[in-house]
């Protein structure tokens, strides 16, 4: 009896206690929070986006080819000269692709596109340093040439372009890579100062005058007025730039398979053969007579250059052409789109690479020399401490795929492939040290392609903890890579044991 009475006294306390508390709120004799108040009653606006799983777009071949087509009224960007505070800039390294070239194949049966390839500093694209340029060639005598290159005209000459010539839009593409370049390492870190001296600065071309031509564009931006007394121009005979080491019969023979598997590549595509038979009866040619013409040189010129595709030039009106025997933008991109399912499918097989390999070897061999000696002595006014080599695509491509950066894509014209050495900061070091191999611990590399940071992505730092205390690649991951590492892809320890061993 004693418990229900105290049960319905608790009853009877809780209920006056909830009728006081809501007759307080009632009267607003409790603070309330309005505004917790009105985001409750509020209507929520928080939205929640659903997460969306599309497959990445389709390669667009013709997207593609402008970013190839490298049009000198864009503006320039860059990571090169970049480093953590501290770090001081040793020695650069610079291969470029020559620039935009007339096309080096004609297409039977049409007229090759009208463009004039004599400079005119008053014709676009032009560039702020064009007029200076054309006539400091004309002082060209006083510098240094090696072997034939003396007797190469130094400017594109001819109102109509020649077959392979340099045209003005690749002169204006290799100035404003000069300027960049000067703009990052000789305002920026004072790399060649005024009074360099001739064996600081290393140039080498090919036989060719679109790379000699495009090396002293490039070279005018970067020393604008340079002394000629204190340059010489020195020449390398393989467009591999292989030297005294260009004999590797390996090399030849991955070439020539994966040569025949891109021939296969290409007669398997059948969209790719109905195009060149639809584009060989606009013309009036056979077939095999239009593909040998490698049409897509001469149809990138037009579409670098904003002209008309070709039409045949037997087959017209009063007036124009008939307008069936015309090229079309939809038969370019047909072949763009087969070369890029070819670029896919020659990572897959892995012949190129090997052959890339040794292919790149000499010259990665010669840099990461010329690398060490400076790192090691440390005497800027004794070395190169800048190197240009003026080559071409197949000078430049294998040397993408030899690094790992076959994801690069294929060189544009004036395409830039950058080593920078660099010297960490300085703690207190003995001679001692340098002698036992520590000086190595201090030096690092990096490798820019078109202004873009790809150390990373190169077979030799791609494993380094970039987020560790030291940010930047250690030179000796170069150096073992080049001297050891990147032959086990073709099963060797050494250049020589890799280029005389039997290929099946």
């Amino acid at each position: 009896m004693l418990a229900r009475s105290r049960f319905m006294l608790v009853l009877v306390v809780g209920a006056l206690l909830a009728v006081l508390s809501f007759s307080l709120q009632y009267l607003h004799l409790i603070p309330t929070n309005p505004v917790a108040e009105q985001r409750s009653l509020g209507k929520s606006r928080k939205r929640v986006n659903p997460v969306l799983h599309t497959d990445p777009p389709a390669p667009d071949p013709i997207r593609d080819t402008h970013q190839y087509c490298n049009y000198p009224n864009l503006t320039e960007h860059g990571w090169e000269g970049h480093s953590p505070a501290d770090y001081r800039l040793l020695s650069v390294h610079v291969m470029i692709r020559h620039g935009d070239r007339f096309p080096l194949y004609s297409i039977p049966k049409t007229k090759k596109p009208a463009i004039d390839c004599v400079l005119s500093d008053k014709r676009k694209p032009s560039h702020p340093l064009l007029a200076s340029f054309i006539s400091h060639m004309a002082l060209g005598g006083r510098g240094h040439w090696d072997a034939s290159l003396g007797s190469l005209p130094r400017l594109p000459n001819h109102s109509t372009c020649e077959m392979g010539e340099l045209t003005q839009t690749g002169v204006v593409q290799h100035l404003k890579n000069g300027d960049h370049l000067r703009q990052a390492y000789i305002k920026r870190h004072n790399l060649l100062t005024a009074d360099w001296s001739p064996r600081q600065l290393w140039v080498e071309t090919t036989g060719k005058s679109r790379t000699l031509q495009s090396g002293l564009a490039f070279l005018f931006g970067f020393l604008p007025r340079f002394d000629w007394s204190r340059l010489t121009v020195r020449q390398q005979w393989s467009t591999l730039f292989c030297g005294s080491s260009c004999d590797c019969p390996a090399r030849n023979r991955y070439l020539d398979q994966e040569q025949r598997r891109q021939y296969r590549q290409r007669i398997a595509d059948t969209e790719l053969e109905r195009t060149y038979v639809t584009m060989a009866k606009m013309l009036g040619v056979a077939t095999k007579i239009l593909r040998a013409a490698n049409p897509v040189d001469a149809l990138l010129c037009h579409f670098c250059h904003g002209l008309p595709f070709p039409c045949s030039s037997t087959q017209t009106t009063s007036n124009t052409p008939d307008e069936g025997a015309c090229l079309t933008l939809q038969h370019f991109a047909v072949i763009r789109r087969q070369q890029k399912d070819d670029e896919l499918e020659r990572r897959e097989a892995g012949l190129y690479r090997r052959y890339a390999v040794l292919a790149a070897h000499p010259y990665l061999n010669r840099t990461a020399t010329q690398m060490e000696r400076i790192a090691k002595t440390r005497k800027g006014k004794e070395e190169a401490v800048f190197a240009l080599a003026s080559a071409h695509d197949v000078t430049m491509a294998p040397l993408l795929s030899a690094l790992g950066l076959e994801g690069a894509g294929f060189p544009k014209f004036a395409a830039r492939l950058v080593f920078e050495l660099w010297n960490g900061p300085e703690a207190k070091e003995r001679k001692s040290d340098r002698k036992r191999g520590k000086w190595l611990e201090n030096m690092f590399i990096r490798v820019l392609y078109n202004g873009e940071d790809l150390t990373f992505d190169t077979a030799f730092c791609r494993d380094h903890n970039r987020h560790s205390a030291q940010p930047l690649c250690p030179l000796g991951n170069f150096l073992s890579f080049v001297r050891n590492d990147m032959f086990n892809i073709v099963n060797a320890t050494s250049y020589q044991q890799a280029c005389h061993q039997i290929v099946l």
